[in-house]
């Protein structure tokens, strides 16, 4: 009997067990769901879609992007004038990301690294430029969204513009 009953004990605690671990499995762990948001920022680049784009930036004025060109850009509404003038210029985007890692750095925190390839027109030109990128996503309400972004070229073009809100 009391075998019987320890085995039907086993038998409740690993069902139970089972059962939160399906629910689990259902749901998307945080570090996959920032993955899938910096997938988002990627695709849009590639397309040139500036709304796509700009749809995984964080609309604060504490946004703070450190360009390729060694200079910040600080705040949502300058973010968002300094992308839509650029995308209005290119075409033939490609993109290559490798060394691609994301770290979770607690409940509401992540970054992701990686190196970057990125060919493109502007203007008619042709532009190839690489380097590395660090990106700080941040939980905000049920979204991931990007409150820092980080790149460091391998060679700065000298031909890029300093918009008038990196100049500072």
């Amino acid at each position: 009997m009391r075998s019987f009953i320890l085995i039907v004990l086993s038998m409740v605690i690993l069902g139970g067990s089972a059962s939160a671990q399906k629910g689990a499995v259902g749901a998307a762990k945080p570090a996959d769901r920032v993955r899938a948001e910096f997938d988002r920022l990627i695709e849009g680049i590639k397309q040139v879609d500036a709304e796509k784009v700009l749809s995984t930036y964080d609309k604060s004025d504490r946004l703070l992007i450190f360009n390729n060109n060694g200079t910040a850009t600080i705040g949502w509404d300058n973010v968002k004038a300094n992308v839509e003038s650029t995308y209005a210029k290119l075409s033939n985007v490609t993109l290559d990301i490798t060394g691609l890692r994301v770290e979770m750095l607690g409940a509401n925190a992540a970054y992701v690294s990686c190196k970057w390839r990125q060919s493109q027109e502007s203007d008619g030109k042709l532009e190839t430029a690489s380097g590395r990128m660090t990106l700080v996503f941040r939980l905000i309400g049920k979204d991931w969204k990007i409150v820092h972004r980080h790149t460091s070229p391998d060679n700065p073009p000298a031909t890029r513009p300093v918009f008038p809100s990196e100049r500072q």
